[in-house]
């Protein structure tokens, strides 16, 4: 049988401020960390008030949250001295249930150990049960009860996940469980996702999409810096932008691969500030090993009893400043030869022969970001070009052979529909694409219906992408159609939208004329 687990507690003072004015989430978490460690969340009684407890009345609005159906749920709402006379009608059932052996530990935040959970709290001295808490008060009170207090910290520093985590880690600590802390909020699928391992979260499509506004803002700058009369926001804005970024990428990449949430965002910041120099590349790397630091020197504070408040400092401090000084010294010198490297290989094959270059790139875009190879890949190199002009060679072939032939398609079934529905579907889609210069799967289901279609995605994808190296074109995607040609290479934004135009009459012209086609095959059989 799982061990059984009460929350005891309220939102609090300081903890109302650290998380617990979001008492779902933080249940979450609880629910996610004691599932993966195979313990059970058997009761609730939570006051949670409308404000911190340091500032409240009792008159202020107030809800008291019990079990009920296997979550978190409201019992009852009103003022909190309303709740809390509602409130000790629970701690009285807990007592009982405490007394006749239901309750195998305790988590405790920010609970009045003198006041409402006073009579549960005397049980759980008296039955000798484990408890983990937070709030420096509440753990003071419940030791004078005489409680079995096992893991202590004050709540300044902790979060709804680290505190979860420490909570789970005591209680699994004393009764010899073994236990791996977990992302997510659904415990036995969330501990299945990560497998106990914090390199499985590793995902360099979700750091690098995550990243892409900042991206898009400078490339924003970067134009309206070419507007007569505004250059300075190329040389203030755009450049402190594009310092700005490998700050960025780390701290994603640390939050993401950490698991805890504020605390890797720190850490990631501190390495990114570091390891700067180094450009996206040393933010990407410094900010995984970052979050590779956070997870595991959480994870052992937590182990060796270290108080929550203690471990998040250590996680979030000693990450930071660790990943970022390799980073610094060691990884930053070598990302920037690497990113160089990368650049320099696609301006050479753009020179030995613009035309190949381009129709390559053109005709490889849609297997690759239909095989999932362009998030991983293409994208981040995207990135590294944008990063030194605000334009890239790839980004002007996302532009042309992605987001403008799905545009095409989408176009074609708006005014020539194979079929009678087919203009709803793919109305959105171009809006989008033209509106926002993304959102190209909107062609998938009219390419994959067809394999005209398809091939002429693919054909408009190729001439495009060859007009692109013709013309030594430098763009990015991501943004309005109409606005792409201003993000273009100085000089260039006439000739991007040339070969923007070409990509969408091509996919326009095939599609409209398999649709027309198959409209008539239609009849003839009909």
């Amino acid at each position: 049988m799982k061990e059984q687990i009460a929350v005891i507690g309220s939102s609090g003072g300081n903890l109302y401020n650290q998380g617990g004015s979001d008492v779902d989430l933080m249940m979450k978490e609880i629910f996610a960390q004691t599932e993966s460690a195979g313990m059970e969340v058997a009761y609730i009684q939570f006051v949670g008030a409308s404000g911190s407890m340091d500032s409240v009345s009792g008159n202020s609005g107030a809800a008291l949250y019990t079990l009920q159906g296997g979550k978190a749920e409201k019992a009852y709402e009103g003022t909190l001295d309303e709740v809390n006379k509602m409130a000790e009608k629970a701690d009285e059932e807990l007592a009982r249930a405490i007394l006749e052996g239901k309750v195998d530990g305790i988590m405790l935040m920010s609970a009045d150990p003198k006041g409402v959970n006073r009579r549960a709290l005397t049980a759980a001295a008296e039955k000798k049960l484990p408890i983990a808490g937070t709030g420096g008060s509440s753990i003071a009170n419940a030791r004078d009860l005489g409680c079995n207090v096992i893991s202590a910290s004050g709540t300044t520093g902790t979060t709804n996940r680290t505190r979860a985590v420490g909570f789970t880690m005591a209680l699994a600590r004393e009764w010899d469980m073994k236990y791996m802390p977990v992302i997510g909020n659904t415990g036995a699928a969330a501990a299945e996702r990560a497998g106990g391992s914090v390199w499985k979260r590793i995902n360099f499509r979700g750091i690098m999409m995550t990243s892409m506004p900042a991206f898009i803002a400078m490339a924003i700058c970067l134009a309206i810096g070419r507007i007569p009369g505004l250059e300075s926001m190329e040389e203030t804005v755009f450049n402190t932008l594009i310092g700005a970024l490998p700050v960025v990428v780390a701290a994603i990449a640390s939050m993401q691969v950490s698991g805890f949430s504020e605390v890797g965002v720190v850490a990631g910041v501190v390495t990114g500030v570091l390891s700067k120099d180094g450009g996206i590349l040393g933010g990407l790397i410094t900010g995984l090993l970052a979050g590779v630091l956070v997870y595991y020197i959480m994870t052992f504070s937590l182990k060796h009893k270290m108080p929550g408040t203690t471990a998040n400092i250590a996680a979030g401090g000693l990450a930071g400043l660790i990943a970022g000084l390799i980073g610094l010294y060691v990884i930053a010198p070598a990302a920037l030869w690497l990113g160089d490297g990368i650049r320099y290989l696609i301006d050479s094959a753009i020179a030995v022969s613009p035309i190949a270059a381009g129709a390559l790139a053109g005709l490889l875009i849609w297997p690759a970001i239909m095989g999932g190879v362009y998030h991983a890949a293409i994208l981040p190199i995207v990135m590294l070009e944008v990063e030194v002009t605000g334009s890239s060679f790839l980004g002007a072939i996302d532009m042309t052979g992605l987001v403008m032939v799905s545009a095409g398609i989408t176009l074609a079934n708006v005014i020539f529909p194979r079929q009678k529905g087919d203009a709803v579907v793919a109305l959105p889609g171009f809006a989008i694409n033209v509106g926002f210069g993304t959102f190209v799967e909107a062609a998938y289901p009219f390419m994959f219906a067809n394999k005209l279609v398809f091939a002429g995605a693919l054909i408009a994808a190729t001439v495009s992408g060859a007009f692109v190296g013709i013309f030594n074109v430098r763009g990015t995607a991501y943004l309005p159609a109409y606005a792409a040609p201003f993000m273009a290479n100085e000089g260039k934004g006439f000739l991007f939208f040339l070969c923007m135009l070409i990509a969408l009459v091509i996919a326009f012209v095939i599609t409209a004329a398999a649709n027309l086609a198959g409209r008539k095959k239609a009849k003839a059989e009909a």
